[in-house]
């Protein structure tokens, strides 16, 4: 059944609409389109988004249910998808069951025919009696490599899938908006590495319209949207969905930029982001998101509330988080119920840059006591060992290496919390680096690290990481498995919740 004429009236597309339909018979008959495959995301409290994105205005309808028929099924008629969000648009799906595959197809109206179904899935949080299992990583399009079709585009993606996961969790830098592509890239043995190209992938990201061209870049890729259409993303943000290393205050000196006020360019991406990733339209990225009695995830924004970028060698005053976000994950901690609760940092805790200069991180090379930004997760992290909160694991990308880190009370100038892990992964297709210093106030051992055979090395030298995390659920043990470009599993850490 296509829509009626007060559908189209209300969408602003009939007459005296600014959006007027073309009248012309041929153009009446063709169908509408969706563009860049379908997502999903947010699948929790028996909710989920459905995201997709048209080739004209059109109205999207999504069919779901717990069958491949779709036999018992529910439809949601949800927005017009318009030139005002980029043809983008969402659907929420609720009261679904706990544990089971959901089957969707997305179909878009323009008011005279509709378009060819497209299909998706994703499995919901489960009761009791099973295991969870989802991959993590960041990192996308960077430093120069982007999608290469004679390589594959990007495979990591094949691999991800062969793990049968729950759920993705993004850990940044899902686009490179600051890394301009170019066409061909020679690499050292002579052959040539061919992106494909864009104009808005031709320079930095400025306005809406090239931070959006950013996300649709991605989704250009044919495997990326085959994982998109099986697995649910849990999505955060770091510095290069904006400018490399941004800050709120932040004033760009860079001949590339003609918007010098990151504030600006942030607004921007931030747009872009609602409208390209299923996530919540809501006034903050920080979020707890339940997964089963086994797992909570508390998602960190470590972009949109620090401080400026300094030496971090400050004793008062702003840090990080924020003092809102900082309480928000304090209370949080305590009070979660779940065997494990993971924290998404986009930052790995320890992380630092070079000696005297504006640090972008929580570590400041300073091997004392807390100072800067580490204030606020020595007090996370004192609060939770003071409340004995048990199952904290952090899980981390940004470096462009793998790797595992325990950090010990022993080994740390700080001594006020119980042994906890980091683990890293990414890149999933940028270029790869070589292992950084660790700050050592929070005792951090690096128990395995993975990098490049040179710094700056891309999908084509094989070094490119993602993690997995299997929970089990007769035992409560939580696994980690870092993982390369093939799926390979390079390093294994089992992990008991409770002492």
């Amino acid at each position: 059944m296509t829509l009626d004429r007060r559908d189209l009236l209300r969408a602003g597309l009939l007459a005296g609409g600014s959006l007027a339909l073309p009248a012309a018979p041929a153009l009446a008959r063709a169908r509408p389109m969706i563009t860049h495959g379908v997502q999903s995301g947010e699948v929790y409290d028996g909710h989920a988004l459905v995201w997709a994105r048209a080739d004209r205005p059109s109205r999207m309808l999504v069919d779901y249910s717990t069958r491949p028929d779709f036999k018992e099924g529910r439809t949601v008629k949800g927005p017009w998808l318009t030139p005002e969000t980029d043809l983008t648009g969402r659907v929420q799906l609720t009261k679904m069951p706990a544990g089971k595959r959901v089957y969707y197809r997305v179909t878009l109206d323009d008011g005279r025919v509709r378009s060819a179904p497209e299909p998706g899935s994703f499995t919901t949080p489960p009761g009791e009696g099973r295991n969870v299992r989802f991959v993590w990583g960041g990192d996308m399009a960077g430093q120069g490599w982007g999608i290469n079709e004679a390589f594959g585009g990007y495979r990591i993606f094949n691999a991800m899938a062969d793990v049968q996961p729950d759920f993705f969790l993004c850990s940044g830098d899902w686009a490179y908006a600051d890394s301009p592509l170019r066409e061909t890239v020679t690499l050292p043995d002579g052959t040539i590495w061919r992106n494909v190209m864009t104009q808005e992938k031709a320079k930095v990201a400025e306005t809406l319209e090239e931070y959006r061209g950013q996300f649709r870049y991605n989704l250009m890729d044919a495997n990326l949207r085959a994982f998109n259409a099986r697995v649910p993303m849990l999505y955060d943000w770091d510095d290069h969905e904006v400018r490399n290393n941004w800050y709120p205050e932040m004033i760009v000196h860079d001949r590339r930029y003609t918007e010098k006020n990151v504030r600006v360019l942030a607004e921007r991406a931030r747009r872009a982001v609602q409208e390209y990733v299923p996530i919540t339209n809501r006034s903050t990225i920080y979020r707890k998101v339940s997964y089963g009695p086994l797992l909570d995830v508390f998602v960190l924004d470590m972009r949109s509330h620090r401080n400026r970028n300094t030496p971090n060698l400050e004793t008062d005053g702003p840090g990080i988080l924020g003092d809102e976000q900082t309480r928000w994950l304090i209370h949080g901690l305590r009070e979660s119920k779940a065997v494990w609760k993971v924290i998404a940092n986009s930052i790995p805790l320890g992380l630092t840059g070079a000696k005297g200069k504006d640090q972008d991180g929580v570590g400041n090379r300073d091997e004392g006591l807390p100072l800067g930004r580490e204030r606020e997760f020595a007090a996370i992290l004192r609060d939770a060992w003071q409340h004995e909160v048990t199952g904290m694991v952090f899980l981390t990308a940004e470096v462009h290496y793998a790797a595992a880190l325990y950090y010990d009370p022993a080994q740390a100038a700080f001594k006020d919390f119980a042994p906890f892990w980091e683990f890293i992964a990414g890149p999933l297709n940028a270029g790869t680096f070589r292992p950084t210093r660790f700050d050592s106030t929070f005792g951090p051992t690096t128990v395995f690290i993975k990098g490049a055979p040179r710094h700056g090395a891309g999908p084509a030298d094989g070094a490119q990481f993602f993690g997995e995390v299997e929970i089990d659920c007769h035992t409560e043990e939580l696994t980690v498995r870092l993982r390369d470009l093939q799926g390979a599993v390079l390093h294994t850490q089992t992990l008991t919740a409770r002492p």
